[in-house]
């Protein structure tokens, strides 16, 4: 399988909405005006890369990659990452790697002194996954969530 990894467009909103039902299947679905709204905004973002996984022509794959100016660390920039999803009758071939290590060469390339992601204390496999490709558990996380 030949993956490529390349930036979201707005013509892979409908690919990427579909992923993301993988990710939260109980999340509402956006109607089509507040999910091209939102894509807008996103595109606006500076610093911003929803970066995707193509094979075959087919969105299978994504990375949510934010690099955030920084005053500490000689001034260098750090990376956020969320929704990673990789579709689910394609996991374990390779394309969770790819997309995690475009994210890694982004964050190098934006002179980043870390990346930073979390991810829920049960996705054991998700902590395996990220550990081989050189994450460390080492801090602890906290989210406050808004209804």
């Amino acid at each position: 399988m030949t993956i490529t990894i390349r930036p979201a467009s707005e013509v892979d909103l409908p690919a990427l909405l579909a992923l993301y039902a993988e990710l939260h299947p109980a999340d509402p679905t956006l109607s089509t005006e507040v999910a091209l709204d939102t894509w807008r905004a996103i595109e606006a973002q500076a610093g911003r890369a929803i970066l995707v996984a193509e094979s075959d022509g087919v969105v299978v794959g994504t990375i949510d990659c934010t690099t955030l100016p920084n005053l500490t660390r000689g001034g260098r920039p750090f990376m956020l990452v969320e929704n990673v999803v990789v579709t689910e009758g394609l996991r374990r071939s390779g394309i969770g790697v790819a997309l995690v290590t475009a994210a890694i060469a982004l964050a190098k390339e934006t002179q980043c002194y870390k990346i930073q992601l979390l991810s829920r204390a049960s996705r054991t496999a998700a902590h395996a996954f990220y550990e081989s490709l050189g994450f460390r558990t080492v801090a602890q996380g906290y989210r406050l969530y808004f209804d």
